[in-house]
């Protein structure tokens, strides 16, 4: 294995099971649930999910923070004194100002470790879709593949990740403005499951209107099943607000199809699930750029 770490956020949302596995560092991402500050580690060992989505449903605010440039020297600074590269691997800045403060991060570290090579790459992603480029950048890195060559692989199959997913309660998209008052009281009388993406520019884009959820769910299989290309990847990420077995619906559907070898389930953590409500379901999945 080349001698470099990757360094990544918790907004990945790849469990501690997958961060072991693949031996990448994990920065918890803050956030504000009522009074309470809280750090998202992917042990949950601040607050369980299931406990932050039952906060939500009580009707407890929660806020979010982007990762401060502090935060990333902190981070990175004990690797680079022990002699290793660093690679951050950042949440899409189209929803976040994080890689900028990466960036500022970077210009400090680099003038403190003139030796040390230090490159972020903004992933254009979120949740396991910045998850599944994780993955697959350690896969990289397993395979002997230099830092600047892992690099070069996620910035050039980075618009290959489709992210799809579907909300349950629209009343969460109102609060972070992706959908008016009005749209989210019509919208929930008639039962209506908005299904998103993450477009180009790494933005949260509706795509549809679905009535009822089973046939929402239903949407992001066909999705998959249209655009996916194995060759580019075989592994597929779910991801869910606290909503397993709407997960599970989806994974058998998808299981032993399509040429999938490996599907990892695992919770949206409270940054994103802050503006994504409980019973949001997410699929993640390498293919063609139609898919974004």
């Amino acid at each position: 294995m080349t001698n470099f770490t990757i360094i990544t956020d918790s907004n990945c949302d790849i469990s501690q099971k997958i961060v072991d596995e693949i031996d990448v560092k994990v920065i918890p991402m803050e956030y504000r649930l009522g009074d309470d500050v809280y750090n998202h580690f992917p042990d949950e060992r601040e607050q369980s999910i299931s406990e932050f989505y039952n906060k939500l449903r009580e009707g407890i605010q929660s806020s979010t923070a982007q990762v401060n440039m502090m935060t990333y020297m902190e981070n990175a600074r004990p690797i680079l004194k022990a002699g290793n590269d660093v690679l951050f691997l950042i949440f899409s800045s189209g929803l976040s100002g994080s890689f900028n403060s990466c960036q500022l991060a970077i210009n400090e570290l680099r003038e403190e470790f003139p030796d040390r090579k230090i490159i972020a790459v903004d992933t254009l992603a979120a949740s396991m879709g910045e998850g599944l480029l994780v993955y697959y950048a350690a896969a990289q890195r397993k395979a002997g593949k230099t830092i600047e060559e892992t690099a070069e692989w996620v910035e050039k199959n980075r618009l290959f990740v489709a992210h799809w997913f579907t909300v349950d309660d629209l009343h969460f998209l109102h609060q972070g403005g992706r959908v008016s008052g009005a749209s989210a009281v019509v919208g929930s009388m008639l039962s209506i499951k908005p299904v998103l993406h993450v477009d180009e520019e790494g933005c949260l884009k509706p795509v549809s209107k679905i009535r009822g959820r089973m046939k929402s769910l239903d949407t992001l299989v066909t999705k998959l099943s249209e655009t996916i290309d194995t060759k580019l990847g075989d592994t597929v990420f779910i991801s869910h607000g606290d909503c397993e077995d709407d997960a599970k619906y989806i994974y058998g559907k998808i299981k032993n199809k399509y040429g999938i070898k490996r599907i990892e389930i695992n919770n949206i953590g409270p940054v994103i699930g802050s503006h994504s409500g409980p019973g949001t379901v997410a699929l993640f999945w390498m293919g063609s750029k139609a898919s974004r």
